[in-house]
């Protein structure tokens, strides 16, 4: 049986700006990029990695430690290892690439998390174009923690968003998000909350936007569990969204029911 392919948009990003003046180093986060990795290719599942310029992500320093992974240091060894050596996290290729090569061998789409991802994806027009294709074929899109601010990037003119976001121009930003594929669909990703205590304890500085500003101006009905971190899965129509990083067990299996279950022997 073919192995289905599940596409894995990364971010290029490694510094976040704060409000004020400065920025904070970023990143993906170790898990939320290979916690769904290694479920999906378990469950037989080809998974293809490509980022903005088709390097390889940088891992968020802080996502580097056994918190993340229930407190199990060699399930942190497992993961550093298999980012470091799985050809899947090295064979990156780049977004223009994925577009050209055309995207209906994929099965569906990923982001993960860490603040990366609403620095480069969420303004990049060729991941704008790729998410705008798995809508439109209602196919398993998955997004983590702040991977949902990826799909921003289907507006027309998703920098001019973010850039409203980052002025607090409200107005400006809802008028930019009419007509958002996503609107009116329920979701999730990393809270109000959350994020003031990533800001305090993480980042040191203040960013210029939450998650659910940024997705509700644009139409989303977001939603976040009632204790902070908790894992928490949205699933409406072909959108998975999980709310954090320990939403990542959850929002794997979420994908791989989505896409049909196990496919292995």
């Amino acid at each position: 049986m073919t192995q289905a392919r599940v596409l894995f948009l990364g971010s290029n990003a490694t510094q976040i700006a704060l409000r004020g003046g400065g920025s904070a180093a970023t990143g993906q986060y170790l898990n939320e990029t290979v916690v769904p990795a290694m479920a999906l290719i378990e469950a037989g599942y080809d998974v293809v990695l490509a980022t903005p310029d088709g390097t390889r992500p940088h891992i968020d320093a802080d996502s580097d430690t056994a918190e993340h992974f229930g407190g199990d240091q060699a399930a942190l060894e497992r993961a550093r290892q298999f980012f470091a050596e799985h050809p899947a996290m090295n064979a990156v290729r780049t977004l223009s690439s994925i577009l050209a090569e055309g995207l209906d061998g994929f099965a569906g789409v990923f982001v993960p998390g860490g603040h990366a991802p609403i620095v480069d994806l969420m303004e990049d027009r060729e991941a704008g174009m790729i998410l705008s294709h798995f809508h439109a074929k209602a196919k398993p899109t998955g997004l983590l923690c702040h991977g949902p601010g990826a799909i921003v990037a289907t507006l027309s003119n998703a920098a001019a968003y973010r850039a409203a976001l980052i002025e607090d121009d409200d107005k400006s930003a809802s008028r930019l998000a009419q007509d958002w594929i996503y609107a009116g669909y329920r979701m999730t990703a990393f809270s109000a909350s959350e994020e003031r205590i990533a800001e305090e304890h993480l980042l040191k500085g203040e960013l210029h936007f939450d998650m659910p500003k940024a997705l509700r101006l644009a139409g989303g009905e977001v939603s976040a569990a009632g204790e902070d971190f908790a894992p928490h899965v949205v699933v409406d129509r072909e959108l998975i969204t999980g709310q954090n990083p320990a939403s990542d067990h959850a929002i794997a299996k979420a994908m791989i029911d989505a896409l049909g279950g196990s496919r292995a022997a």
